[in-house]
């Protein structure tokens, strides 16, 4: 495997909890970090894996990349059970369902590629290469763009699904999470690297400005109204809350160790901590903490139904997606998945 010049993907540090949960058990080889203030990628091993079924889709599911299994589990929300099992190959781990629900898409940061997805027969349509490490991944509001970080190559590129073209525009330092706005005027991007936000117009796809905010940004939310971004700043253990208009941060939570990615629902905002195994929960309008939950080990991806009821947490550690109901803060199921779930992105697909 040729090594990436910036930071080669194996070779990038190790995390004390990574070692612990690899010494407990010996077939995870998962020994080396993977892109520093992530999570650990597969050092070794061949796995295929085949669809478990093949009927169309018909209830709200998650479409989870298991990093490890270099597949993609799809899990029927209605029943918390994972139903099918896509290969993809080149650990998979950012994610983006397109808001119709027409198609899914994940990135493979070590295949360089995206895999386009039909969701409803949960077929692979294409792979489209992509150069660098392509990791977060977002959809434009009315599907006909895709947006991919390239975590090395600090930049974001948008693929245009109808052509295939792609364009870019330069960003920060190890570009990582990616969020449009349901306005579709704003797409940002967190440079893990610069502690900052490159906020992109989406008309122009040109760089607007740079926002300061904590150390190691990596997963990015936009609110439904377009006004706020927020981002989880992995080693500073908080969380940036961005006014887009003004271009400044606004306030910052403090959350548990290792915040990961960002979700909004019921006018709460949920956090997934890493290192704490937990979800904290703020009140998105006083922005005053409300409750830290426990939940699975080494909690990643974290998004929520269209309705805003549930929110669902993907654990990279102990391969299960949780359903949280967002109002009551109880936990309401949990569905196995493949090895080493990140679900980094947007990967909630409701029921048609």
């Amino acid at each position: 495997m040729k090594l990436q010049p910036v930071m080669p993907a194996l070779v990038a540090g190790i995390h004390a909890k990574t070692m612990r949960r690899v010494a407990g058990i010996a077939g995870k080889l998962f020994a080396l970090a993977w892109m520093a203030g992530t999570s650990p990628a597969m050092t070794g091993g061949l796995f295929l894996s085949v669809s478990i079924l093949s009927s169309p889709a018909s209830a709200a599911e998650a479409f989870v990349t298991a990093q490890g299994a270099d597949s993609l589990s799809i899990v029927d929300l209605s029943k918390m059970a994972t139903v099918a099992t896509l290969p993809i190959g080149g650990k998979p781990a950012g994610i983006a369902v397109s808001r119709d629900g027409a198609r899914a898409f994940v990135t493979s940061p070590e295949g360089k590629f995206l895999t386009v997805i039909d969701a409803a027969t949960r077929k692979i349509e294409k792979r489209i290469p992509v150069e660098g490490g392509p990791l977060g991944v977002a959809a434009s509001p009315d599907g006909k763009r895709v947006y991919v970080a390239d975590l090395y190559g600090r930049r974001l590129v948008e693929i245009d699904l109808a052509t295939g073209a792609q364009r870019s525009v330069g960003v920060g330092a190890m570009a990582s999470g990616v969020a449009v706005a349901p306005d579709a005027r704003t797409i940002v991007v967190a440079d893990r690297d610069d502690n900052a936000l490159s906020l992109i117009d989406a008309a122009s796809f040109s760089r607007l400005a740079t926002v300061p905010v904590g150390k190691h940004p990596f997963g990015v939310a936009i609110d439904a109204s377009s006004a706020r971004a927020y981002s989880a700043n992995v080693e500073s253990d908080d969380v940036s809350v961005v006014d887009l208009s003004a271009r400044k941060v606004i306030a910052t939570l403090k959350c548990g160790s290792r915040p990961y990615t960002v979700a909004l629902a019921k006018g709460r905002v949920f956090v997934a901590n890493q290192h704490g195994d937990s979800v904290s929960v703020f009140d998105a309008e006083t922005l005053a903490p409300l409750e830290t939950l426990k939940v699975g080990e080494y909690p990643e991806g974290l998004a929520a139904s269209a309705d805003g009821a549930r929110v669902y947490v993907a654990n990279w550690f102990s391969n299960e997606l949780w359903a949280l109901d967002a109002q009551t803060l109880k936990v309401v199921g949990k569905a196995e998945t493949g090895d080493g779930p990140r679900a980094f992105g947007a990967f909630i697909r409701d029921a048609n």
